[in-house]
């Protein structure tokens, strides 16, 4: 179409349903022309639109049409002076179903064909004015007015109405609900007027259509209450809630299942959370803080007991001491030690605060809201060698309780008795002071038991052992001798012994609460020195114990612990005394007597110049009673490398003389074994060649027994085949015949079966004909008899006579009479008498009128 506007042609063929927007340039006036028609173009006239189609609008469709043309009253096109036609300018007009219709010049398709829109069930158009129009209710809507197109139905547009959005209805399932909000002033579906900003609840089940200035906030699902669960709420402002009960602003309680099952928070009330149910034993209680009274208001400051066996929810505000406590439940051995916070009358007994007594068993208690358990006491069982320290907190004095089962009062606590750590430490080993020696350098494992400090310290004094205990209290010290156990008392302390030990001896090596009596022995190494200057060392061993003559003699017994390390005392005593006698004589004499030097030196000699049994140490009476020299080695490195030079040459002439022996013996020894061994190889030929000729024999005699035996093997073969071949034709004929046995037999019991089957069956069916007879013949019976017996005895004669009488009376009618003579084995039949003398007419005797009436009966018989 450009290109024949461009080419400038004159010729317009308009189909029909087109239309051309003709210009006319002398007047600049646009002109519309409808096809069908063939336009002719003038040369002052230009075809500005088309041909272009006609609007068509199908049913159920609308288009928008911008700057309409103007219409009069009978809806024709409105021309100004000039002949253009008027346009509504900035107006717009909405066309719906009708017949094509053209644009005229000016007017604009703003909105093309477009289906209305249908709004389903529970939906709905909100519209809003954007001019102010009266609808065809006569309602007269302003610009800015909403309102809803509610569904099911087609939307008609206007052109004074724009559609702001499509809502859709919310569906309310049981147990829940619809938060509303107002956005402006209104009047809601139930009537209420709303408030802009105002928020409430639709409950109602089913779907609920929003207005036009409502809006959804939420959809809110009920809380379920058990008989477990409550709902604790808060009030947001003052309000009246769903059970009638006006709320105060920021108020507290709950809603239980008594109230409802079901519960849709309010807009002004908020739920804190759900509160479970507190369910208490028959043995069990709790104690409340502040409790809310009976108009649900709390009791600040205040305390409420609740015992089992009960269930209760706890209220706002309220909260349990201490959780859900079990109820004290007292043995005879057991007690609760209790104390009052208020004053409060037990019984008959006044308390006041800070009062501490005893409650013993056996016995269960339940503390009021006034006392307070300090602690549960049980009585402590104690052997003759258990104890406990104890002290009474109102006179501070400490005692140990032993030997007794005892419950300590509520003046009284347990005293824990401290030790010193070296003490903790030996206590804590529990190591045989004897038979664990080796190990008393070791610290214990900190895998140990920590000891109860409240327990008497007991000690198992071993046989033939000492240990001291002092009592700083009485300033008194004791020795006690093993075996024996030691308990002691709160003021008592072990006294700890600090030994040297090592070779050689070093202090405080061995740590030790009990003194080993003997006797024993103690090893050390020394350093001494000869006359001529040869340093040598020397490891002795001393046997050694300690001399009580009376144990219970006080004085006697502490010399024992009179010399804090005995061993270190004795060895340097000792030490000094060696080294000064081997400085007064040269290596050589001291090298060959060793043992008189160092023994005279220790023990001394006597009036008749011998060594003495024993050394003895006054101040402890530590006795030694012998020496054992274990080593004597040089010091010095030259003269060790001496000696063990001059050793290791006597070692090597030894050496060389033995390998010069051992030399020859082997040589000698191998010749022997070479000539043992040829006569050997001798004896081995010999013996190969013997051993070839039995081979040969017997390789000659197997030919031999294999030729023989093959014949015989196939012979017996033979034979034996022949043999199975017959027995398994005697076993298969004996297998035929038990077959045809078994077949036999079970054919005869099948016909045995089956005879016997046919008997019973028919001795069945006959039995049943002969029960089906039977109760036929007693029907028949019972039938003729129940007809007799209907007819009866007098109608029955009167039938079985009535014959003959007639025959009678018609004879007597006729007035004859007769007289019949019979031989008297011929049967008369004296009812058909009369009836033979009628019919005699037809020629018919006495005799065949007796024979025709017999094959009657017979005929009625069949």
């Amino acid at each position: 179409m450009a290109s024949r506007k461009e080419t400038g042609e004159s010729l317009f063929r308009i189909p029909p349903y087109y239309y051309i927007h003709v210009l006319d340039q002398n007047k600049n006036v646009t002109r519309l022309e409808i096809g069908p028609n063939t336009f002719i173009r003038q040369d002052n006239e230009r075809v500005v639109v088309g041909p272009e189609k006609m609007i068509t609008v199908p049913p159920r469709h609308y288009c928008v049409i911008e700057n309409p043309a103007l219409r009069d009253k009978d809806y024709k096109i409105v021309l100004d002076t000039s002949g253009q036609v008027k346009l509504l300018h900035a107006d717009q007009e909405i066309r719906l179903a009708q017949d094509p219709f053209p644009l005229y010049p000016g007017e604009v398709l703003k909105q093309a064909v477009t289906p209305l829109k249908v709004v389903a069930p529970n939906s709905a158009l909100r519209l809003r004015a954007i001019l102010d129009f009266e609808d065809e209710s006569g309602e007269k809507r302003t610009a800015g007015d909403e309102w809803l197109f509610e569904g099911p139905g087609t939307y008609i547009p206007r052109k004074e109405v724009v559609v702001e959005e499509t809502v859709r209805a919310t569906v309310i399932k049981p147990n829940q609900a619809i938060r509303l909000r107002a956005r402006k002033e209104c009047i809601d579906r139930e009537g209420d007027n709303r408030v802009t900003g105002e928020e409430w609840l639709v409950k109602k089940t089913g779907a609920y259509l929003p207005g036009a200035y409502e809006e959804v906030v939420d959809v809110c699902n009920a809380y379920v209450l058990t008989e477990k669960k409550a709902l604790h709420m808060r009030s947001l402002r003052t309000f009246k809630d769903d059970f009638g009960v006006t709320r105060k602003n920021g108020e507290e309680w709950l809603i239980t299942m008594d109230m409802t099952e079901t519960h849709i928070p309010n807009v002004y009330e908020e739920v804190v959370g759900v509160t479970n149910i507190t369910s208490l034993s028959n043995r069990q209680y709790c104690v409340i803080l502040d409790p809310v009274d009976d108009k649900g208001k709390p009791q600040l400051g205040r305390k409420k007991l609740v015992k089992g066996e009960r269930s209760f929810f706890l209220m706002p505000g309220e909260r349990l001491e201490r959780g859900i406590q079990n109820v004290y439940i007292l043995g005879e051995d057991e007690g609760l030690i209790l104390r009052a916070n208020e004053s409060f009358t037990d019984g008959d007994v006044s308390r006041k605060p800070g009062d501490r007594w005893m409650f013993r068993g056996p016995k269960e208690y339940v503390p009021p809201v006034e006392v307070e358990v300090v602690m549960k006491r049980q009585a402590i069982p104690l052997d003759e060698n258990e104890g406990v320290y104890v002290r009474d907190v109102k006179t501070g004095r400490v005692r140990a309780v032993t030997g007794e089962t005892y419950m300590i009062s509520q003046d009284e606590e347990l005293w824990s008795k401290e030790l010193p750590p070296a003490v903790e430490n030996l206590l804590a080993a529990a190591k045989d002071p004897l038979a664990d020696r080796g190990d008393r350098g070791r610290t214990p494992s900190e895998a140990s038991k920590p000891r109860d400090k409240t327990r008497v310290i007991s000690f198992r004094v071993p046989h033939n052992a000492a240990v001291q205990i002092y009592d700083y209290k009485e300033k008194k010290a004791r020795v006690v001798f093993g075996p024996e156990l030691v308990m002691l008392g709160p003021d008592e302390q072990f006294t700890q012994l600090s030994i040297s030990g090592g070779k050689p001896k070093k202090p405080n090596m061995i740590k030790s609460l009990c003194l080993l009596l003997g006797p024993d022995f103690m090893t050390d190494i020394i350093v001494v020195e000869t006359s001529d200057h040869a340093r040598l060392s020397l490891q002795l061993s001393y046997n050694w114990h300690f001399e009580v003559q009376d144990k219970d003699d006080i004085a006697e017994s502490a010399k024992l612990f009179s010399v804090p390390d005995f061993v270190g005392d004795a060895c340097k005593a000792i030490a000094s005394r060696v080294r000064g006698a081997v400085a007064q004589v040269a290596f050589d004499d001291f090298h060959k007597n060793s043992a008189r030097v160092i023994r005279s030196s220790v023990f001394g000699f006597d009036e008749k110049d011998k060594v003495r049994d024993s050394f003895i140490f006054k101040q402890n009476n530590l006795i030694i009673t012998s020496i054992d020299i274990q080593s004597v080695e040089p010091v010095d490195q030259r003269t060790r490398d001496s000696l063990q030079k001059s050793v290791q040459l006597a070692i090597e002439i030894t050496t060389n003389s033995q390998e010069a022996t051992a030399r020859h013996e082997a040589e000698r020894l191998e010749q022997e074994a070479k000539g043992r061994l040829e006569r050997q190889k001798i004896s081995d030929e010999a013996e190969a060649e013997k051993a070839r000729r039995n081979l040969l024999e017997l390789q000659a005699h197997s030919a031999a027994v294999e030729s023989t035996g093959q014949a015989k093997a196939e012979a017996q073969s033979r034979a034996e085949a022949s043999r199975i071949e017959g027995e398994a034709a005697v076993e298969q004929a004996k297998l035929k015949a038990q077959a045809m046995k078994i077949e036999a037999e079970s054919e005869l019991d099948r016909l045995t079966s089956a005879r016997e089957a046919e008997l019973k069956f028919l001795k069945e069916q006959n039995e049943m004909e002969i029960s089906k007879s039977r109760e036929t013949c007693d029907i028949e019976t019972g039938k003729f008899k129940k007809m007799v017996d209907a007819i009866g005895a007098s109608t029955l004669q009167a039938i079985a006579t009535a014959g003959p009488d007639l025959q009678v009376r018609m004879l007597q009618a006729l007035g004859m009479k007769s007289t019949v003579i019979t031989d008297g084995t011929t049967p008369i039949n004296l009812f058909n008498t009369a009836q033979g003398l009628i019919g005699g007419i037809g020629g018919g005797a006495m005799v065949p009128n007796k024979r025709s009436r017999r094959n009657d009966d017979d005929e009625d018989e069949d």
